[in-house]
């Protein structure tokens, strides 16, 4: 059997394997390892190279940023950080038609700045913003496909934790991703406010106007969300921006580490301050942030086993080389690849989809000529693989986020759910489209900085 076919044949039970509701981590890892056996004949062979493969994999520096990254967004959650947004955001926008739907996709947004998950930004959100939708009359299909669609913000809009893990898959620079996202992801936001205002004059019942908010009230509740600006400005002014008219030599203040130290101790003030974080919330935010990360670590670790094992039989690079020889046009093998995500969505996590193709897919992408430079390819292909994982959170019938808001709303049937997100798919498949045929858009921030 060829290395090739040895490959092949691992992924092939490695799935089974998941749709059995084996834990990802797990698959991959007794994959990687029996596969890793039979390449190298003994087991001895294979159990000093895992002792290796370990030590390498966690006494990486760039992986303390995913802890911090997490324990920012718990405390960002206990704070009450999401229920400030959401009102500043409805007393602008709740008076026009959909408006406090708009609110919520703003709200979302804003949250994700700081927040960086999208299951927990749809859930933290939906236990604000729903019930307060519901009182107003808006629809429970519009209510809930709103919520699901603007909790995937939470991943793209930086800081992001699966820009993380790829920047540090494919040797990236974490910076240049988060840069990269920002335009997108404000692209997103501005697709569903887009798509709430079609929906509510398509269903004119299912978005009615609420009361118009005396100004004076507006710019009063608009002052509570002024944290949550200085602390993003602070994580990404302090990582991104130029500072040597303020101190020369210095292009950066912090390291993508330091900055989520800094983010998380400012937001865990900003708790303290405010009176939504306190000794037993600090206790419930670190238990869950160690759980989270222990998760998170151990399918990284099992990923890294099962693609050590792709290393040894050279499947990537025959893949690659396989493609090169077809001839294949580069944007023919980038849409199918992307539709393939599309498909993973349906069965699993965001993470897991990242950590599974990514060894398997950038090598092919790497060789393909898209007329860019090497590292704006692997920047463009790592925000259109976020879109797509994203897109897939919400798709019908397993989107995580799906479930994640109709647990908020118990009572709300799922179907009503289903067809309340649809046309935030469609948004977003039309968002993959254009920042597929126009680059520059992902780049051009980048480019602008740097």
């Amino acid at each position: 059997m060829s290395g090739l076919d040895l490959a092949l044949s691992g992924f092939g039970v490695m799935l089974v394997a998941i749709f059995l509701r084996v834990p990802i981590g797990a698959a991959m890892f007794a994959t990687g390892f029996i596969g890793t056996w039979i390449v190298l004949g003994r087991p001895s062979a294979t159990l000093s190279q895992m002792k290796t493969l370990t030590y390498d994999t966690f006494s990486s520096y760039s992986l303390t940023i995913v802890p911090l990254f997490l324990l920012m967004g718990q405390f960002a959650t206990k704070s009450g950080m999401s229920a400030a947004l959401f009102n500043a955001a409805s007393d602008w926008l709740g008076h026009r038609k959909g408006g406090v739907a708009m609110a919520a996709v703003g709200a979302c947004a804003g949250f994700g700045a700081v927040c960086g998950s999208s299951l927990a930004t749809a859930s933290t959100m939906g236990q604000v913003a729903l019930p307060e939708m519901r009182k107003r009359g808006y629809s429970d299909a519009l209510s809930t496909g709103v919520l699901a669609a603007g909790g995937t913000l939470g991943i793209l809009i930086p800081p992001s934790i699966i820009l993380v893990i790829y920047a540090i898959l494919t040797e990236q620079n974490i910076v240049k991703m988060f840069i990269a996202a920002l335009l997108p992801g404000l692209l997103a936001a501005a697709g569903y406010m887009l798509t709430v205002a079609i929906y509510v004059r398509l269903k004119p019942g299912s978005g009615p106007v609420a009361e118009r908010k005396p100004i004076a009230a507006r710019f009063r509740n608009l002052a509570k969300v002024w944290p949550v600006v200085v602390i993003f400005a602070l994580v990404m002014g302090g990582i991104a921006a130029d500072w040597n008219w303020f101190k020369p030599g210095v292009q950066a203040l912090f390291t993508p580490t330091e900055g989520a130290a800094v983010g998380a101790v400012a937001t865990g003030i900003y708790g303290v301050a405010t009176g939504g974080l306190n000794w037993q919330g600090f206790l419930e935010s670190v238990l869950e942030t160690a759980q989270a990360s222990a998760m998170i670590f151990f399918i990284i670790f099992g990923a890294q086993v099962f693609n050590s094992f792709l290393a040894f039989t050279q499947a990537p690079q025959a893949l690659a080389e396989w493609v090169q020889v077809q001839g294949y046009a580069p944007m023919t093998i980038l849409i199918a690849m992307l539709a393939c995500y599309l498909i993973f969505g349906c069965v699993m996590d965001s993470l897991s989809m990242i950590l599974l193709t990514i060894p398997i897919f950038f090598p092919i992408i790497e060789v393909l000529d898209f007329g860019l430079t090497l590292e704006q390819t692997a920047i463009w292909f790592g925000i259109l693989t976020l879109i797509v994982v994203e897109v897939g959170l919400i798709t019908p019938p397993v989107g995580m986020n799906l479930f994640i808001i109709n647990q908020v709303g118990r009572d709300i049937p799922i179907t009503q759910t289903y067809r309340g997100v649809l046309p935030f798919v469609a948004s977003d498949l039309v968002r993959v489209v254009i920042l597929v045929a126009f680059p520059a858009i992902t780049l051009w921030l980048v480019g602008v900085m740097f």
